[in-house]
């Protein structure tokens, strides 16, 4: 059996083609970034509950130690990603505008950048199937793809949907990201071993590690690292953007199509982020929690761009002073890539376990054309990946018809991926049409109930 498929002939329908802008980066070896004198932690980091502090003012806390406990399932802990002193436990602004309860930690001049072990799991993969999905709770790992959903939470699945294929999603398909490029090349023995942890964990016979086919020298470095009895393999598909999202990734490799309003469980797939299994993949040996993660810093005016190993809780303003950024307030700050990223307005917002990118574009990528009046062009439709109609919901949204988005149009499935508001040559922001509308259909559902 071929294991590569080194010509990226496989995708999904529709989509649209972006310049990468990823020349950059995806060549420059992973750095670490010093501590911040200040690290900001909120506690709710992860879809679900949010983490219950164990920490007090004044305490002195060890990196790598518990501060935050897991409230349920649907909740992870948080772990110190420096050594200091608990300055305060108090509401601080996040990436979205709001306020959330953060501890904040002042930095000690002598914190280490490393982690003392908490314990040792030397039989992590013959532990039954529930210790070690405990086990990976404990690290507090999330998605980091951008979801953040509890890692651990995906590991669990009632017997009456077996999990016949894990899908480990490498594409990186936004332009300007290169994290998961440089796990793929720089940390292949933990993403193997987090591959074999969430097979143990899903009871999996199988996982394919899915790239686009702008990266085949990542095929090239873990084509040795394969085990020999094709349970892991590798494939290539074809660079096309939403190439990662969950629906499209399950197309194109497999065939398979997740049904509307279904969990990609329901058709016998699990589906990761690469730097996701890799970080497992290291925490899980040694007890770890996770404290930092690999982030792309890139974009206008920055003299140092790249990849770097960051603390979590990490303020931009610190990141952007150390990516070498010269450019001024006009310039505007995205968490993430341009496609689906989070715009921000402090530099005081810190890193969180869901940031993956700090995406710096100047007032000329980001200036805004007038919106026109819709010209019914279809250009939406041919590009929109789930085969939704933008035309027809924008035009739904101007009139505040939301409920009919939702009823008629099948909103819930739009993942926002934006290549509707990209093609439309009429400047018509659909994406944001889209998202105020979900965020109202959701408040009227809970006034209804």
């Amino acid at each position: 059996m071929n294991l590569f498929n080194l010509f990226g002939n496989k995708t999904f329908s529709h989509g649209i083609h972006l310049e990468e802008y990823k020349e950059e980066t995806n060549s420059k070896s992973t750095r670490r970034l010093p501590f911040a004198p200040e690290i900001i932690l909120p506690l709710a980091q992860n879809i679900g509950k949010p983490a219950k502090p164990i920490v007090y003012k004044g305490q002195h806390i060890t990196r790598g130690e518990l501060i935050a406990e897991s409230t349920g399932f649907m909740s992870v802990p948080l772990h110190a990603p420096v050594s200091g002193i608990v300055k305060s436990i108090e509401l601080v602004k996040v990436a979205d505008g709001e306020k959330q309860l953060a501890i904040v930690i002042t930095t000690s001049l002598n914190s280490g950048q490393h982690v003392i072990a908490a314990d040792t799991y030397n039989n992590y993969l013959t532990m039954s199937r529930e210790a070690l999905v405990k086990a990976v709770q404990n690290t507090g790992i999330v998605g980091l793809g951008g979801a953040a959903f509890p890692s651990h939470v995906k590991m669990t699945t009632p017997e009456s949907t077996p999990i016949h294929t894990i899908l480990v999603n490498g594409c990186e398909c936004e332009p300007f990201l290169t994290t998961d490029h440089r796990v793929m090349l720089e940390r292949i023995e933990q993403l193997i071993l987090g591959i074999h942890i969430a097979m143990k964990c899903l009871d999996a016979p199988k996982a394919i590690i899915g790239i686009e086919d702008n990266k085949l020298d990542v095929l090239q470095e873990i084509k040795p690292h394969l085990p020999n009895d094709g349970s892991i393999t590798i494939e290539a598909i074809k660079t096309k953007y939403p190439q990662g999202a969950q629906k499209m990734l399950a197309s194109a490799l497999l065939g398979i199509e997740i049904p509307s309003g279904g969990r990609s469980s329901a058709v016998g797939l699990a589906i990761f982020n690469v730097a996701t299994l890799a970080k497992i993949g290291l925490l899980l040996p040694t007890a770890g929690g996770y404290t930092e993660r690999i982030i792309t810093i890139t974009g206008d005016n920055l003299s140092n761009p790249g990849n770097y190993l960051t603390p979590l809780g990490t303020p931009l303003r610190f990141l952007l002073e150390h990516a070498g950024f010269t450019g001024t307030g006009d310039a505007s700050l995205i968490l993430g890539g341009p496609m689906m990223g989070v715009p921000v307005s402090s530099l005081d917002v810190p890193i969180t376990k869901a940031t993956g990118a700090v995406l710096i574009l100047d007032e000329r990528a980001t200036g805004h054309d007038e919106i026109m009046p819709c010209i019914k062009c279809s250009r939406c439709l041919q590009a929109c990946p789930i085969h939704l109609n933008p035309s027809e919901m924008g035009q739904l949204a101007t009139k505040r018809q939301y409920q009919t988005m939702e009823e008629t149009y099948h909103l819930q499935d739009c993942f926002e991926c934006g290549a509707c508001s990209y093609v439309c040559p009429s400047n018509i922001p659909l994406v944001q049409y889209f998202r105020v509308a979900k965020k109202l259909n959701y408040e009227r559902h809970l006034s209804e109930e």
